[in-house]
């Protein structure tokens, strides 16, 4: 698989734990698909002037994410949106996570919008960054009602756990990767990584969606002066716009343009 070569940090070993899996679908894991580059941490956009402060501009993730301290949790819930395809090949992820926006790992699951020519696929996952991302068998469709969430349990384990309510089927994972920051906490609409030139891939037009019940560590995300991240491209043009999250806990994304 494609991926962008990033920094790690000092000393990161990964170790895999225990998968649990419960829900009337099939709850076996499957290797990652050669076809997907798959996520990993924020990349910034430099040179870009007058940004607002607490915004941030970024080539492949849009959303809010806590960064002012260090943190135990973040969930949120989701409806999986469709692919709008038409020609040529377009991907799409929508998750929650810790760290990635200020540290070079990522623990994260979500599901995902993806087109090849005028065909669209759906799929879930989790991922440990640097390592692959892993897909679940399971079967993901446009409209499904997704909860997920992410949880640091001290000496370097994770449980990482996503849901999906409409097809009633729920992957638990125990996940272990020492020497992460936990040092953001973020819910996030992505353009995958990477094409050869190390630019994300081009975003799948997955018109709207809303991320809802955003929570840090039990609390709403806005308690905790989230930073908004905007989508943009090398000109500064908007990719997607994301909703203000005034309400406490939930936002909208609407897709612009693929690239």
């Amino acid at each position: 698989m494609l991926r962008r070569s990033l920094s790690v940090l000092a000393g990161l070993t990964l170790m895999f734990g225990a998968l649990a899996a419960t829900g009337a679908a099939s709850a076996s894991v499957t290797t990652p698909r050669p076809a997907h580059a798959g996520t990993g941490p924020m990349i910034r956009v430099p040179g870009l002037h007058g940004v607002p402060r607490n915004q941030a501009q970024s080539s492949n993730w849009s959303g809010y994410a806590a960064s002012s301290s260090t943190y135990t949790s973040v969930s949120a819930n989701w409806t999986q949106p469709a692919a709008h395809c038409s020609s040529g090949s377009q991907y799409s992820a929508f998750w929650v996570g810790l760290d990635g926006y200020n540290s070079s790992s990522v623990e994260q699951t979500g599901s995902e919008a993806d087109c090849s020519g005028s065909r669209a696929s759906y799929s879930s996952w989790y991922e440990m960054y640097p390592a692959n991302p892993v897909y679940f068998s399971n079967a993901t469709k446009p409209g499904d009602s997704f909860s997920g969430s992410v949880t640091y349990n001290g000496s370097g384990a994770y449980t990482l756990v996503l849901t999906d309510h409409t097809q009633n089927w729920t992957h638990t994972v125990h996940a272990s990767l020492n020497g992460a920051a936990n040092s953001s906490a973020e819910a996030i609409v992505e353009a995958p990584c990477c094409k050869a030139s190390g630019q994300p891939l081009n975003l799948t037009n997955f018109g709207s969606m809303n991320f809802s019940s955003v929570t840090v560590d039990g609390s709403p995300i806005s308690n905790f002066s989230p930073t908004e991240i905007v989508m943009v491209d090398g000109q500064g043009r908007d990719k997607d716009t994301i909703s203000s999250s005034n309400d406490g806990d939930s936002f909208t994304a609407a897709w612009v343009r693929q690239n």
